[in-house]
């Protein structure tokens, strides 16, 4: 296919951010009568469920006097405003305003702005698009329900972009620094990678990793056995990182980049195990460890966000850099509007040293 042709197409066929699922909340957050509010590119949300259960979402704003709906109740007929009273149904229609009195008939055609949900694995998601072109569906959580896999998941904030908090999460060179003792160490070791990016998927296979995990190599790796370690970012916002030792060492870290604002990112993160005998003990520790990692990406992320509010994002790179080069390709389509799985398809050898 000619980069004309390339570029004609995904014109044609408009895809942005707005078009993919999100996570809104965890479904355990959303009991009934609960009102949950969440931002996602910048749509504030009022996020409920109706009287027959199901999941519902709301531009979180009153037509009345544009107080926030999230602070209202949910009721038979819907969320009730807090301020004045008005009531929405779950398509938006408003079907009750308390100062018309007996005569509802007044109401008119009034409708706030609703928003498509879907529920899976404990999360709900949100779409903003409307009737996107091509309908997807959420990343599925490997090993969901699988047997002898146990599943921890964690909530944090980020004050930076989207684009820089996925690039972090399958970033191998800052763990030694960063995540010092607890995930690596600097040893000068070589490690070999296959690259690529295919159908707006960016894939890395690594090849030489032994016993170089830090603490996690108690669990994950105890006999220094060679690693199957292949890192995932799944377009727009989903990276998944697989660690595979043998028939009884398996640990995914999966982590849901929700982008609240252009400066801040809501990260779910799942982490995923089989440890074999030790898989029934390990949870408090994976826990305690876990935190301790994205406690770690969480401040030094920060600190470039502070550095990034004054100057240009100009990054430099190296051959580990490749597949940050190749997210970026994509969120660059993305932000053009334009179909990232159209972009040609690109694999890359590289060798770096940690």
């Amino acid at each position: 296919m000619s980069e004309t042709l390339r570029e004609e197409t995904a014109v044609e066929r408009r895809v942005e951010l707005a078009h993919f699922w999100y996570v809104a909340c965890l479904s355990e957050e959303l009991r009934r009568g609960a009102v949950v509010a969440r931002q996602i590119l910048g749509q504030r949300l009022a996020v409920w469920r109706d009287a027959k259960g199901v999941a519902r979402a709301m531009k979180d704003l009153c037509l009345h006097r544009n107080a926030p709906l999230s602070s209202g109740t949910v009721g038979p007929q819907g969320l009730r405003c807090g301020y004045h009273g008005w009531v929405y149904d779950a398509c938006g229609r408003v079907v009750e305003v308390p100062s018309l009195g007996p005569d509802q008939s007044k109401i008119g055609a009034r409708c706030q702005r609703t928003f498509e949900t879907l529920e899976q694995e404990g999360f709900v998601y949100v779409r903003l698009a409307r009737h996107p072109e091509e309908d997807t569906r959420p990343f599925a959580m490997p090993k969901w329900g699988a047997r002898g896999y146990r599943h921890i998941r964690l909530i944090n904030r980020f004050e930076n972009n989207l684009t820089n908090c996925v690039e972090n999460y399958v970033d191998i060179p800052h763990t030694a620094y960063v995540h010092y003792g607890i995930f690596r160490k600097p040893r000068s070791q070589r490690l070999t990678a296959s690259v690529s990016r295919c159908q707006g998927r960016v894939r890395a296979e690594y090849r030489n990793e032994t016993n170089n995990l830090g603490w996690f190599s108690w669990f994950l790796n105890p006999k220094g056995l060679p690693v199957r370690h292949i890192d995932d970012f799944i377009t727009p916002n989903i990276t998944c990182v697989e660690y595979d030792a043998g028939p009884s060492c398996s640990f995914f870290i999966t982590s849901q980049s929700i982008p609240v604002t252009p400066t801040e990112t809501l990260v779910y993160t799942d982490l995923t195990y089989h440890f074999g005998l030790w898989t029934a003990l390990a949870g408090p520790v994976v826990r305690r460890q876990g935190q301790a990692v994205i406690d770690q990406d969480v401040e030094i992320l920060k600190l470039q966000m502070e550095s990034l509010r004054h100057t240009r994002q100009e990054f430099t790179h190296t051959p580990a850099d490749i597949i940050h080069v190749f997210i970026e390709s994509i969120h660059r389509e993305l932000e053009l509007g334009r179909d990232p799985r159209l972009l040609p398809e690109r694999r890359q050898e590289i060798e770096f040293w940690v």
